[in-house]
């Protein structure tokens, strides 16, 4: 069955108002949470995505990492984004951990391979791992003129 309605993408993201910092029960320590975190543009994306996540953005489309506080690009070899049941990072083919080269020297690049089969995995799971990497170096990368996110003053 084909759902009738498309689900949430990050096109349809959006600055994060104090307004929604207020009513959305997780947001009212968003700016504590991230407070240890020296590089406050990361920090700032981090709250966003948090927030945006309870609004139905997908957890495998964010640029960052909750649990490692990071550009997603950079933890995404960690065992724990290995998702078995969905795909992410996962060989269909020969049931095996699919791994990630990440290349940070600007443009970046991402690439996908497994070693047992030696065919890079193609698919919607794994498409997503290459979208959330390609979009965490761009905004890693983007500088303050591209910032899409804001975090309010609590």
């Amino acid at each position: 069955m084909v759902p009738s309605v498309s689900p949430p993408s990050r096109a349809r993201l959006r600055l994060v108002s104090p307004e929604d910092a207020a009513t959305t029960g997780s947001a009212s320590g968003l700016k504590d949470r991230y407070s240890g975190i020296a590089d406050r543009r990361l920090a700032a994306i981090l709250a966003a995505e948090d927030v945006a996540e309870e609004y139905g953005l997908s957890a495998h489309v964010r640029t960052t990492c909750y649990v490692h506080r990071c550009w997603v690009h950079q933890c995404i070899s960690d065992p724990l984004h290995v998702l078995v049941v969905t795909g992410h990072r996962w060989c269909r083919r020969c049931d095996r951990t699919v791994d990630v080269e990440i290349d940070e020297t600007a443009p970046g690049s991402v690439e996908l391979y497994c070693d047992g089969c030696g065919v890079p995995p193609d698919t919607v799971a794994n498409r997503e791992v290459v979208f959330s990497c390609r979009s965490s170096l761009v905004a890693m990368y983007g500088g303050e003129a591209s910032t899409p996110y804001v975090v309010p003053d609590c």
